[in-house]
């Protein structure tokens, strides 16, 4: 009895898939409720890394979710006015339930791009 236990133990303690990280799972998703399907990663994948982009603004923005497993984290946090991107990683199991911190849209930067691109206008124009 105590060496089929010990037999039983080794094997759980040896086999790696049982330990391997689940990650939530999805692609171009509008909405998180999108990516609720989940995904058991491969053993050289230690993170799960959750993508969010933004395009647009006002009423025509439109924003994609996508969720995987990742190797490695990059870190991303861009945002140029009319489209951003960033990213958040976690090395847990099912961590990457929520989505990555959103990319809002900057109207400082829109107005900057706007005003000079009037100016590059009207100074042409002289």
């Amino acid at each position: 009895m105590k060496a089929s236990l010990l037999v039983v133990l080794v094997i759980a303690l040896c086999t790696e898939s049982a330990f391997s990280l689940t990650c939530f799972s999805c692609k171009d998703a509008t909405s998180n409720i999108q990516c609720l399907s989940t995904t058991t990663c491969a053993d050289h994948e230690k993170y799960c890394l959750t993508t969010y982009s933004t395009k647009g603004f006002g009423d025509d923005r439109q924003q994609s979710i996508t969720k995987r497993c990742a190797a490695f984290c990059p870190t991303i946090d861009l945002n140029i006015g009319i489209a951003g991107v960033a990213t958040n990683c976690c090395q847990t199991s099912l961590c990457n339930i929520s989505g990555a911190s959103s990319v809002k849209t900057s109207y400082t930067m829109i107005a900057v791009g706007v005003l000079a691109s009037l100016a590059c206008i009207l100074r042409l124009g002289l």
